[in-house]
């Protein structure tokens, strides 16, 4: 008899610690990586990848302006924190248009002869805006789509600034441009008690921040959001 109720103790606990793994989240980083390489699949060429690159950038950086409500488009840090600085900080819309504006910028030195349209002002409707930023990243695939091997590290004619020179670079310095700007985007939706779409389903953080995707609604938090992506 205590054997049989040993072994259906035992059979319980084993139970139980199937049920705790399967409702932990999923790792973002896999022991033994991900079963397959999804990222390497269909990119054969340059451009391909480059591309690919980009629109990582691009998914994160475009739901995250849009994210944010018309009415804060405005917004800017001010004294949210103790002893914080935010003198002289673009508000969000100055944040969207400045990336916009330089992936016409970066990208347009691949493509110089490329129309390219006109930044609308940063009291425009939040529409207008966001057109605006997409056209923007559409143009830069555009110009990464014309990257192959032989002209990869060619120089371009004029160069926008002093990082990048070839036509590689500029496509590396463009996306990563992106996601500089990103994490402020981040900054100033988080103060504004909304989830950044792209870290809403994202698996737990522990004492870094609590399980992402707390606050789906985009409500405001009961407690002062932690700065950080």
């Amino acid at each position: 008899m205590r054997k049989t109720l040993t072994m259906a103790a035992t059979a319980l606990v084993c139970l139980g610690l199937t049920v705790h793994a399967a409702q932990q989240p999923q790792a973002e980083f896999p022991a033994g990586g991900v079963p397959a390489n999804p990222a390497a699949a269909g990119n054969t060429t340059v451009a391909a990848q480059l591309n690919q690159q980009l629109s990582f950038v691009e998914k994160e950086f475009v739901d995250a302006a849009d994210a944010m409500p018309e009415d804060k488009y405005s917004f800017v840090p001010m004294n949210e924190f103790p002893n914080s600085n935010f003198r002289g900080v673009r508000n969000f819309a100055q944040q969207v248009l400045h990336v916009a504006g330089a992936n016409y910028q970066l990208f347009g030195a691949i493509i110089p002869n490329e129309p390219r349209q006109t930044a609308p002002p940063i009291t425009a409707p939040k529409a207008e805006i966001m057109k605006y930023l997409r056209d923007s990243f559409a143009f830069a695939h555009k110009a990464i789509s014309t990257i192959t091997p032989e002209n990869m590290l060619t120089p371009v004619a004029r160069a926008p600034n002093q990082f990048a020179g070839t036509n590689l670079q500029l496509a590396v310095f463009g996306s990563t441009h992106g996601t500089d700007i990103y994490g402020q985007l981040v900054e100033y939706l988080r103060m504004n008690g909304i989830t950044p779409p792209a870290s809403a389903n994202q698996p737990g953080r522990g004492q870094r921040g609590g399980a992402r995707g707390a606050n789906p609604g985009g409500a405001a938090p009961s407690t002062p959001p932690v700065p950080g992506r």
